[in-house]
């Protein structure tokens, strides 16, 4: 199974985004060069108004639901925290009520910035799937539409920074490796219809934090496999059950997808601010951490990173900075 889009659809996606994203920077950062000893091209999605790149996904999505659904009275959905800014942002600027449900224990800064954008925030469970669950449930009980964590129109918002990372590039200059984070799938489809839309050839890698391996699994095996979530720092990475569907893609699109530890991603964390000045939430270092951990076999080639988001908790970043457990 391979997603793909119309330039129509493409070109739509592109005016929708821009009117709130403009086209994020890219960097082949010297000092990380000098680390890894190959050309490293970092997209910065910190840099989007949120602080990632979820937001980009949120407004297609909304977009359509206004135009298929004119009159609905409001929505929910379920997060960790990016996909919720993205869903506020969206639900905000079509004047749309929404709802978020987290997980006990969520980051504090990302549930504080998610209320900012006026939505009612709840707490429910103790990981991600059991958000998801209940508010599945409330969206049954108050006739509200539940905005999924993967969907087409998700991956056609998100696409369009995958587009611009691949669109700067001489055609057969492009990365010959990118690696991309998987939490729920729609980055790493983005950039496979990307891929296939402006004809690059770099090859896929998908990257599952080393505590939340459903991807990793379901990939090996083919099909749907849950795993158990032990993250402690890569929340954007924290999936207990891969989307179906996205795992169809990937299975078609991936290179190979690897696992990182916590430990792996603390270190990445702090080569990113070393080496850019920028900050990384866990599973915006996490495509750095699967280079750095394949340096060897990258020698001689070229690679491409996703710094997915940049929302990190104070604290967390503070205690990765100076190596404490």
């Amino acid at each position: 199974m391979t997603l793909t889009f119309t330039p129509e659809e493409v070109e739509s996606a592109r005016a929708i985004v821009r009117a709130t994203v403009p086209p994020t920077p890219q960097y082949a950062w010297p000092l990380l060069r000098e680390r890894l000893g190959i050309t490293v091209w970092v997209k910065h999605e910190n840099h989007t108004p949120a602080g990632a790149f979820k937001v980009r996904g949120g407004l297609t999505y909304f977009d359509a639901l206004v135009r298929n659904e004119p009159n609905v009275a409001g929505v929910i959905s379920a997060t960790r925290g990016n996909h919720g800014q993205s869903v506020g942002w969206a639900a905000r600027r079509y004047g749309i009520p929404a709802t978020i449900v987290v997980p006990h224990g969520n980051s504090v800064e990302k549930n504080a910035a998610m209320r900012a954008l006026g939505v009612t925030l709840l707490e429910h469970g103790d990981e991600f799937q059991s958000a998801r669950e209940h508010a599945i449930a409330l969206a049954a009980e108050r006739g509200l539409h539940m905005v999924p964590s993967y969907h087409r129109e998700l991956v056609r918002g998100v696409m369009t920074y995958w587009l611009e990372f691949f669109e700067s590039f001489a055609p057969g200059d492009e990365p010959d490796v990118v690696y991309v984070p998987i939490g729920l799938g729609s980055g790493f489809c983005a950039a496979a219809a990307a891929r296939a839309f402006t004809s690059a050839h770099s090859k896929l890698i998908g990257v599952v934090s080393a505590h939340a391996t459903s991807f990793l699994d379901s990939y090996r095996a083919g099909r749907v496999i849950a795993a158990p979530v032990s993250t402690r720092l890569a929340d954007g990475m924290a999936c207990r059950i891969a989307e179906d569907e996205a795992l169809q893609v990937i299975l078609r699109e991936a290179e190979d997808i690897v696992a990182v530890s916590d430990d792996e991603v603390a270190e990445a964390m702090r080569v990113l601010f070393a080496d850019t000045h920028n900050v990384a939430e866990g599973a915006g270092a996490a495509a750095l951490a699967a280079a750095m951990q394949q340096r060897e076999r990258l020698q001689g080639r070229s690679a491409g990173v996703a710094l997915t988001g940049g929302n990190v908790d104070s604290d967390v970043f503070a205690r990765v900075l100076t190596n404490l457990k």
